[in-house]
């Protein structure tokens, strides 16, 4: 038996319609970019002038025969109304994956697609779905190491994904020793092409493996009800560039490490060495110290910056900034 290469393979398949699509593009002009998985038309096309469409112009396209193209589907969705986009979403042998979106420039457009399409059988049997895109713009990505902070996690995603507006950090509600970010991203599109890039790519960050997902509403609740995650490396800021604001320290604070030190103890997870190195000192007393926290049972290290000002006789800087990360590290473990 004879194996074709997997390039002639997958050339071999559908030949008859793949060939009919770029007659139809050669044609009529269209142009047709596949990028990461999915094939677009548009976003603008050719001739748009202005801003994009507003939200509830696009419509999800389900059911699809995986040999129809868009030669067939450009001029269907297009005899309802004007299209700003169309995205078909591909496999690597050239079948669609059996879905497609319709962006369409008004939201007539959109509700006229839904009443003429939806059930319609665009082959003897093949009756698709169409109702209104939900347009999600928000990414849940789980399983973070604790020692990331906001900023690590903007620049690498800012390399490997577009249009990232904005990065809220968490702790995880599923994983101990961990964060989770909320990723929201400047259109659904972005928000679409983003979550097969971190998913395909397995992107990982200081060694653990993440998760990623669309932000479920009822996690986006939970999260929302509880404060925002302080990163490792914030740095309060007073009226002076670089000086901290002068806070008292809370009482909590003072039993931190032993508390830090009872709750490694009660999980088994060995006793936690901290490191401290003073980066910078300010005229007014306030120091800076880089401190990491190696717990033997935690995965990865606990490490970021802290701003401290000694002020108990007999205590030292680098008690302080000892004091103030196992209180963060009570955070992260759910502790605090």
């Amino acid at each position: 038996q004879r194996h074709l290469p997997p390039q002639m393979w997958t050339n071999s398949i559908n030949q008859a319609n793949k060939m009919a699509l770029l007659t139809w593009a050669k044609e009529t002009g269209i142009d047709l970019v596949q990028v990461n998985g999915q094939r677009r038309y548009g976003g603008p096309p050719p001739d748009w002038v202005g801003k994009p469409p507003p939200a509830g112009t696009e419509v999800f396209i389900g059911k699809l025969p995986q040999d129809m193209y868009e030669n067939v589907l450009i001029p269907l969705f297009q005899s309802v109304g004007k299209l700003y986009e169309f995205r078909l979403m591909m496999t690597f042998s050239g079948l669609n994956r059996g879905f497609a979106y319709a962006k369409y420039s008004n939201r007539r457009g959109a509700k006229e697609a839904i009443a003429a399409f939806n059930n319609f059988e665009v082959r003897q049997g093949c009756a698709i779905v169409v109702c209104k895109s939900t347009e999600k713009c928000e990414l849940s990505v789980d399983g973070l190491a604790a020692s990331v902070s906001r900023r690590e996690l903007e620049a690498v995603l800012r390399q490997v994904t577009e249009g990232v507006l904005s990065v809220t950090l968490y702790a995880s509600p599923c994983q101990k020793w961990a964060q989770l970010a909320v990723l929201r991203y400047r259109s659904h599109q972005a928000a679409a092409m983003a979550k097969k890039t971190l998913m395909e790519g397995n992107t990982r960050l200081s060694g653990l493996e993440i998760r990623v997902d669309w932000l479920n509403p009822s996690l986006k609740q939970k999260l929302q009800s509880r404060e925002e995650k302080p990163p490792s490396s914030q740095v309060q800021r007073g009226k002076r560039p670089g000086v901290p604001k002068q806070a008292p320290v809370p009482p909590v604070l003072c039993d931190a490490m032993d508390r830090l030190n009872a709750l490694c103890q009660r999980r088994y997870l060995g006793t936690p060495l901290f490191l401290t190195k003073c980066v910078q000192a300010n005229p007014n007393g306030w120091l800076r110290f880089w401190c990491r926290v190696v717990i033997p049972g935690c995965p990865v290290p606990f490490s970021g910056f802290t701003w401290v000002q000694p002020a108990r006789p007999g205590r030292s800087g680098h008690e302080e900034a000892k004091v103030v990360v196992a209180l963060q590290v009570l955070q992260v473990l759910g502790e605090s």
